[in-house]
């Protein structure tokens, strides 16, 4: 039976617009987390990534988040789930990406929107240790990751269940939304590109010529972004390579693990026409798209008592997977 939500999603009064439910979330979202420990993971190329974790009681599940980009484990709909999988007596594992822990990883690469190994290495580790179900959330970027992940291993996926909130399907429509006209649009553009500048200079400090700087520092899009510094970094020709390489959407069929699509029709980062149309065939996908949520939104309630439905839902949903064996 497809999945369907304990109740519909309302958006909070007065903030029904998608600018409002994307920017509101991203500022009052609490970010207060369970007692996390720190452990750095080593990784096959020699570079790391820094977990933040917690342990549930034995046999219980277990739920690894991936952060949107640029986030970390800090993030607001991050600790959401944090605090849902302790509430439950679950443990959880929040995966910072290279470079997202607050300390530059060793290498010159870093994330992309289609980089599996790193979560797969951690998944891998995670499973061999675990006694419990393993669950896999993603949001945004990390929504895409994770089921680029889901789509590589398929029936030998190391989770049992997963959750992809406002996942881009097609990177290249999507940053081509990014990179459009509007104050809104030209607000997500530069958050992103601040911190992905600053990051991509210390880059090339410690890395001369590892991309074209002048490119870089020339580049006022997503697009551009990526054709200087992600694709050059990451082994593809250009962005439209590279997007064409990491996008979800195209793949989905090859998902094996009961896996929750959630996004919002009026994401303005996410055209609802790159969205699936038909999940049918794929007995897998449980897809819910509502009218209103924003990008990474879905704030409920009130203005003033916000509720994430959201993260509720995607937890409600992975409660609702009797997934206790370890996959083959």
């Amino acid at each position: 039976m497809p999945f369907q939500p304990s109740e519909p999603f309302a958006p909070a009064r007065g903030l029904a617009s998608p600018h409002a439910q994307t920017i509101y979330a991203s500022l009052v979202r609490p970010t207060h987390a369970p007692a996390l420990k720190r452990e750095r993971w080593e990784l096959p190329d020699g570079d790391f990534v820094d977990l933040d974790s917690f342990d549930g009681v034995t046999g219980a599940p277990h739920v690894v988040t991936l952060h949107g980009l640029e986030g970390s484990s800090r993030a607001g709909y991050i600790t959401a789930i944090l605090r849902g999988a302790a509430e439950r007596g679950w443990g959880a594992t929040a995966i910072n990406f290279r470079s997202c822990s607050g300390e530059p990883n060793r290498l010159a690469r870093s994330y992309h929107s289609g980089d599996i190994g790193d979560a797969l290495s951690v998944m891998k580790h995670l499973r061999q240790r675990l006694t419990g179900p393993l669950y896999a959330v993603g949001f945004s970027l990390g929504a895409n990751v994770l089921l680029r992940l889901l789509e590589e291993t398929g029936d030998h996926s190391p989770v049992d269940a997963a959750a992809a909130m406002s996942a881009p399907y097609d990177l290249g429509v999507c940053a081509d939304t990014l990179d459009g006209p509007g104050p809104f649009q030209r607000l997500y553009r530069e958050r992103f590109l601040r911190t992905l500048k600053a990051k991509a200079r210390e880059k090339l400090r410690r890395f001369p010529g590892a991309f074209d700087g002048q490119a870089m520092e020339r580049a006022r899009t997503i697009r551009g972004f990526d054709d200087s510094v992600t694709a050059p970094l990451h082994g593809f020709r250009d962005a439209t390579h590279y997007y064409a390489e990491a996008s979800s959407g195209p793949r989905l069929h090859a998902i094996r693990r009961p896996t929750l699509l959630l996004s919002a029709k009026d994401d303005p980062m996410i055209p609802a026409a790159t969205h699936p149309r038909d999940v049918s065939a794929n007995p897998h996908l449980h897809l819910v798209v509502t009218e209103h949520g924003g990008h990474v939104g879905f704030v409920a309630a009130s203005a003033f008592s916000p509720s994430f439905w959201g993260e509720a839902e995607m937890l409600a949903f992975l409660s609702s997977r009797n997934a206790g064996a370890r996959p083959g």
